[in-house]
């Protein structure tokens, strides 16, 4: 496949022109002309760079890639290295940062509720990136972290009260914390993110709304693998996914 054509289908795919971002979504870095093989993955570390030399690739594909606003812009030390080794290899990179976490089907919220089993109900009115369900079946607040460790093998930090029965949640993946007022207006009786601030833990301990952070990662793995998957059911493309180990 062309790296143009590449570049539409996923725009397309993932609707980037409708995100204001706090980074550059689509072609971050511009290799070669020709795609036959991807590697896909949540972040474009120096990790993940080298796994795609290794097993020869011709684009990478991420949810979170580079050049962040606010970040200083030179080329040196970490960042030179970094893209030094990129373009040396003549490899595309792709980030999808929000259009990743939205999408309706492959989307980071969407998948994460695939996972834990929790039904879709819609998104928040006042924050569409927060999505809104229930569970299968109430249970208390301890009992679900429990429940969620299990799912994403990882342990998340349980904020206000366990023995709250929770039925409706709302959630959004990663470092989604200040969305976290919008889900208690909308009705949550839980809400799960990837992380938690200083002022979050006091917002649940006096609303009654327990916080489940989950960890950044561990929630913003599933978007970019079922994107894997749907890229190499829908093309000639050889398409890995790669999960580099992150506690976060």
């Amino acid at each position: 496949m062309r790296r143009a054509e590449l570049q539409k289908t996923l725009d397309e795919l993932l609707d980037c022109g409708r995100f204001a971002d706090y980074c550059p979504n689509g072609l971050q870095v511009e290799g070669r002309d020709t795609v036959r093989r991807i590697l896909c993955g949540v972040t474009a570390s120096q990790a993940l760079v080298e796994a795609a030399i290794e097993r020869e690739a011709d684009a990478i594909v991420v949810h979170h890639g580079w050049f962040w606003r606010g970040e200083d812009g030179r080329v040196t030390g970490w960042r030179r290295q970094r893209l030094a080794r990129l373009l040396a290899h003549d490899i595309n990179l792709f980030g999808y940062h929000l259009p990743l976490d939205a999408h309706p089907e492959l989307g980071n919220n969407a998948q994460l509720a695939r996972a834990l089993g929790w039904e879709v109900e819609g998104a928040c009115a006042t924050q569409p990136l927060v999505l809104l369900g229930h569970l299968p079946q109430p249970m208390p607040a301890a009992e679900l972290a429990r429940s969620v460790a299990a799912r994403l093998a990882r342990e998340p930090l349980l904020v206000g009260n366990g023995e709250r029965l929770v039925s409706r949640v709302a959630w959004c993946t990663g470092g989604a914390q200040a969305y976290f007022e919008h889900a208690i207006n909308a009705g949550a009786e839980l809400y799960l993110s990837g992380e938690i601030s200083e002022q979050t833990t006091h917002l649940a301990r006096e609303t009654g709304v327990p916080y489940l952070a989950a960890g950044h990662h561990a929630t913003e793995r599933y978007g970019i693998r079922a994107l894997a998957a749907w890229l190499s059911g829908n093309s000639d493309l050889e398409v890995d996914f790669l999960d580099l180990d992150n506690p976060v």
